[in-house]
């Protein structure tokens, strides 16, 4: 698991998948640094990833005795709730190509941070950079946009245009440099590949409950990269990755199987009162 993200990226995936309700739940920090080690990581590695999950304003400590608990934050609760979104939705619906959206910016290098997280957040929502400061995203994402200009500050240095691309020039071209599509297909195929030996209750019949916990943290976190992969773009300019629908449905039915042993382990290793 340490091969597949940062511990920070993948204590997110855990509190994401096991925190239901999210909402005002206390987690034990030693359980938490627990399961990250079962999933790869040191307890050093695990720990500074919690302070940095602190400091950005994802996880809140609360002390009670000895021992700190963690909760999500209102911050983390909307990052979360956007990226269920994203995620459980991929696949889901059937792009048209009516509106698209760019945008570009000019965000000055004292804001450096702002400019980083608004990449990270226009790749989650589809879009693929087509230059330096210029995004396209094959969908209309004027609201979601202009709410994280507003979140990060930094709306005076940025431009949005809704359109449609012009019939004079092959948007292929376009396409080509804003996202690596051939990639994103050997991703998919590469999720089935990987997980798609259990998807039948026998073949899971040997997992036990920190087996199950494991793999679908692996499961999910994997999955959750997608978004940040394809634009989902119509079909009528490019076909869909041959292995989307199958690495679609695989992911749904393999989150919903090991849910409730997955549960338990979180439950049990992070109940310390």
């Amino acid at each position: 698991m340490a091969d597949d993200g940062t511990p920070g990226e993948v204590a997110v995936t855990v509190l994401g998948a096991h925190l239901n309700p999210r909402e005002g739940r206390l987690v034990w920090s030693g359980g938490l640094v627990d399961l990250l080690a079962q999933l790869g990581f040191t307890e050093g590695a695990a720990r500074v990833a919690l302070a940095r999950l602190v400091q950005r304003d994802l996880l809140a400590r609360t002390k009670r005795g000895r021992h700190v608990h963690y909760s999500l934050t209102i911050r983390a609760l909307a990052v979360l709730s956007d990226g269920d979104r994203r995620i459980f939705l991929l696949g889901k619906e059937k792009p048209a190509a009516t509106v698209w959206t760019v945008l570009w910016h000019t965000i000055p290098e004292e804001h450096r941070r702002s400019r980083e997280r608004l990449v990270r957040r226009l790749r989650f929502l589809g879009f693929g950079q087509v230059q330096d400061g210029t995004w396209i995203a094959p969908h209309d994402r004027e609201t979601e946009v202009a709410a994280l200009l507003d979140e990060l500050s930094v709306t005076e240095h940025a431009g949005l245009l809704l359109g449609a691309p012009s019939a004079v020039v092959d948007v292929r071209t376009v396409l080509a440099r804003a996202w690596d599509l051939d990639a994103v297909a050997a991703g998919y195929t590469g999720f089935v590949a990987r997980f798609g030996e259990y998807t039948t209750a026998r073949a899971r019949r040997d997992l036990d409950d920190r087996g199950a916990f494991a793999l679908r943290t692996r499961l999910t976190h994997t999955f959750r990269q997608f978004p940040f992969l394809d634009p989902e773009l119509p079909d009528d300019l490019v076909p869909p990755p041959a292995d989307r629908a199958r690495a679609v449905r695989l992911f749904h039915d393999l989150y919903a199987a090991l849910e409730p042993p997955a549960q338990r382990h979180f439950d049990e290793v992070t109940a310390h009162e």
